[in-house]
């Protein structure tokens, strides 16, 4: 019977590179640039490495479909490296590859790095579903945006639960002020200044109720993560281990399209999802046991809506939470403590690591100005796809032993 990976895993290393418009860069260098970052962290030698997990998603305009691009660009030993697609959740599909590897006893150190180079395409947002998505997707959806079908989200939310609109709103203004007060003490944000409730309120709109400052941008960026067992970790010295302790994925069946009892107000997956991870890190109440969070934020209501998901606040009850200020840096779970998707922006192959090195920091004290006290858990939420179809991975990590 499966018991789960807690504690099987360590995280030596982690590497991340200054999200933005890196016009200076193509993929190798970005890759090269967390590399370095990360086996530096790591204090071994690239020999080490025995396997890696390579995340990107949009190959027609970024690396290519194969592993080459990172083992050329990183000059790895000649080992294997499985390139991961997985939509938006590719990043986190490379750390649960390396991380298995890890676990099942195939391979003592592995490589999960992520990446994606999206500023140079020429899209304002991302790619349409001709490029990158498949043939396929474009005829069943000609005129589908991202931006359009998560501000179904708001009006199925707003319906289900009875809550006005505006009210609704203002909730994603807070989210989206939260985080950009976060994201002002990151150096490695793209987007870093502060703003307030009323210029969100009044941007222009993009997809009712969405406006401009509900969404996140496009970047450029990689981030990777080096891993082994708790034991290598402490025989290489150190001291402070930051494990796994749940790695969860679900996928959307079809269900949701479908004649079900979906309502469109939530994710099936993330529900279902985080209910595993729970179950495998031993936590009972993700509301008292968690002490942080990082979730897919590439819209303020998908946010929102994931708050409840997560198990975290009740049913309708997410938007008084966010009010509260439970979720603000100085609330009882911190949320985008490193300013999220929507001051990081998205380069997606990066994102799901991105959250989980911010986790990382934050467990060893190295947050800086940004360094919440005495975390305990830090959980991970990366989403890809659309509230109808979609692939959700949990990650949940902590110190060694807690």
């Amino acid at each position: 019977m499966g018991t789960g990976i807690k504690d099987k895993v360590a995280i030596i290393g982690m590497g991340c590179t200054r999200f933005g418009e890196r016009w200076d860069c193509g993929s190798e260098e970005l890759m090269v640039e967390a590399f370095q970052e990360c086996i530096s962290d790591a204090g071994i030698d690239k020999k080490q490495i025995e396997a890696a997990w390579f995340g990107s998603c949009l190959d027609e305009v970024n690396v290519g479909k194969s592993g080459l691009p990172p083992a050329i660009a990183l000059r790895l030993p000649k080992i294997g490296v499985t390139r991961t697609e997985n939509y938006c959740a590719s990043g986190t599909e490379a750390f649960r590859g390396a991380v298995y590897a890890v676990a099942s006893g195939a391979y003592d150190i592995c490589l999960a790095i992520g990446v994606e180079k999206l500023k140079d395409i020429g899209y304002a947002g991302l790619p349409d579903f001709g490029s990158g998505m498949g043939l396929t997707n474009q005829l069943w959806f000609p005129n589908m945006t991202a931006p359009g079908c998560f501000a179904m989200l708001a009006s199925a939310y707003s319906a289900k639960y009875g809550i006005p609109m505006e009210d609704i709103k203002k909730a994603m203004a807070h989210v989206s002020v939260k985080s950009h007060a976060n994201g002002a003490l990151n150096p490695k944000a793209h987007l870093r200044n502060p703003v307030t409730e009323e210029a969100v309120l009044n941007s222009p709109m993009v997809a009712y109720p969405l406006g401009l400052f509900d969404c996140c941008g496009v970047s450029d960026g990689s981030s990777c993560a080096i891993v082994t067992t708790p034991e290598i970790a402490k025989s290489l010295g150190k001291k402070d281990i930051v494990t796994v302790k749940a790695l969860q994925t679900a996928l959307s069946n079809g269900e949701e399209m479908s004649y079900n009892q979906w309502d469109g107000s939530y994710f099936t997956t993330t529900d279902k999802a985080s209910a595993l991870a729970y179950k495998e890190a031993g936590i009972k109440n993700p509301r008292e046991e968690l002490s942080m969070i990082e979730v897919h934020d590439c819209f303020s209501i998908t946010e929102l809506v994931t708050m409840e998901d997560l198990h975290i606040s009740e049913r309708g009850k997410a938007p008084k939470d966010i009010m509260d200020g439970f979720y603000d840096a100085t609330g009882k779970i911190p949320c985008q403590i490193d300013g999220g998707l929507k001051c990081f922006g998205h380069p997606i192959g990066a994102s799901g690591m991105r959250m989980i090195y911010e986790m990382y920091l934050q467990l060893l004290n190295r947050a800086d100005k940004r360094q919440l006290k005495d975390p305990r858990f830090g959980l991970t939420h990366n989403l890809g796809g659309f509230p109808f179809m979609n692939v959700c991975s949990i990650a949940i990590l902590g110190k060694h032993g807690a």
